[in-house]
């Protein structure tokens, strides 16, 4: 379970890395792509931070995350730079992708195709009678 300054810690970096990887985006001229940062998690020692960006579209989410983590040690510095007077040391960032909408809309498909157990209960295994 968090506690609340890790919660103030997650949101305090969140804010300030969304900032800095629009920026970056806007910076390079890329005009059709939308990154969010989706949660950052830190660490009860606050020596890590696990950052979840969402990547529109999201068949660019490998090509954009291996590019945030080779820019990571620069990121870390902008980040540092704008938390300075917040924070005493910086977590190591650590980034994923957060995939939570393309399984969102791959339950709701499923919930509304032909392939939905709870309208045609012929799908699901039937239970063995001990």
């Amino acid at each position: 379970m968090e506690t609340n300054r890790q919660k103030k810690i997650g949101a305090l970096l969140q804010k300030d890395l969304v900032d800095i990887l629009q920026g970056e985006i806007r910076k390079n001229g890329v005009s059709n792509l939308v990154l969010s940062v989706s949660k950052v998690l830190v660490t009860t020692d606050l020596s890590i931070a696990k950052v979840y960006l969402s990547v529109f579209p999201s068949n660019k989410g490998g090509e954009i995350l291996a590019a945030v983590k080779s820019n990571a040690p620069l990121i870390k510095h902008d980040l540092s730079q704008r938390v300075k007077l917040q924070l005493r040391k910086v977590p190591n960032l650590v980034f994923f992708i957060d995939d939570t909408l393309d399984r969102m809309e791959v339950i709701d498909k499923e919930l509304t195709g032909e392939s939905n157990p709870i309208t045609n209960p012929e799908l699901l295994e039937r239970r063995r009678k001990m």
